[in-house]
């Protein structure tokens, strides 16, 4: 579903990613791991259309994206749950899972049922502003919110950042379910090693805006892995 290759992005005269290739396939578990500041944020941001590329390319079934703006990308299918979640905190939660109906056409502006039986506490707290709940069910909203976009593509950097124990598990419960409903590719960025390993069907490890090492779900389980990621 989505291929990336070769690419590369600047920030001014700084090269944060060099030729970085990466692959997520529909029913699956793509994911990019890395230290802090090894282009993790970069890569995503070049991906969902937020940064241009200096070369290289995006697809995304077969179609190129590179040249697309961000809003033209998630009319295409991209979703994207950003570092540090960006929900909206005065709007009320149900205002905040309605801004996700941007990209679709009339017929299809709802929230499925579906989304609150992955994600129960948003049901009751539909009429909360957005910057009145924890961090943890902030993620939660800025997941579900991606989800009512209906994606072919969805995005997640560092979801578990912040975030407590028992909503870590809530999540990767719930990306587990939409990777095995298999109607979408998932591509997650992470630094917590044993999350990742999880649920990763495959991976890359950044380092310096370069991909050092790459696999399927056996190579993860390596103890070079870690090492690379280990902060």
């Amino acid at each position: 579903m989505l291929k990336v290759e070769n690419v590369d992005l600047y920030y001014g005269a700084a090269r944060a990613l060099r030729g970085v290739s990466v692959e997520a396939r529909v029913g699956e578990v793509a994911c990019v791991l890395g230290r802090n500041g090894v282009g993790k944020t970069s890569l995503m941001r070049a991906i969902v259309g937020h940064q241009p590329i200096a070369g290289g390319r995006v697809e995304l079934g077969g179609r190129d994206l590179s040249r697309l703006a961000a809003f033209e990308r998630a009319r295409c299918g991209v979703a994207y749950v950003p570092q540090g979640r960006e929900i909206f905190p005065l709007l009320t939660v149900k205002e905040n899972l309605e801004t996700g109906f941007a990209p679709l056409p009339r017929r299809e502006r709802f929230v499925p049922d579906e989304i609150f039986d992955l994600f129960p506490v948003l049901a009751e707290m539909m009429h909360r502003r957005g910057g009145d709940l924890s961090g943890g069910q902030q993620q939660q909203l800025a997941i579900a919110r991606a989800l009512v976009a209906r994606p072919r593509l969805l995005v997640l950097d560092e979801p578990t950042e912040g975030i407590q124990p028992s909503v870590i598990k809530d999540i990767g419960r719930a990306i587990d379910y939409l990777r095995r409903k298999g109607e979408m590719a998932i591509l997650l960025v992470e630094q917590y090693f044993d999350f990742a390993r999880d649920l990763a069907d495959s991976f890359v490890v950044l380092e310096r805006g370069e991909v050092v090492m790459s696999g399927g779900r056996a190579e993860l389980q390596g103890e070079d892995v870690r090492k690379r990621i280990a902060i």
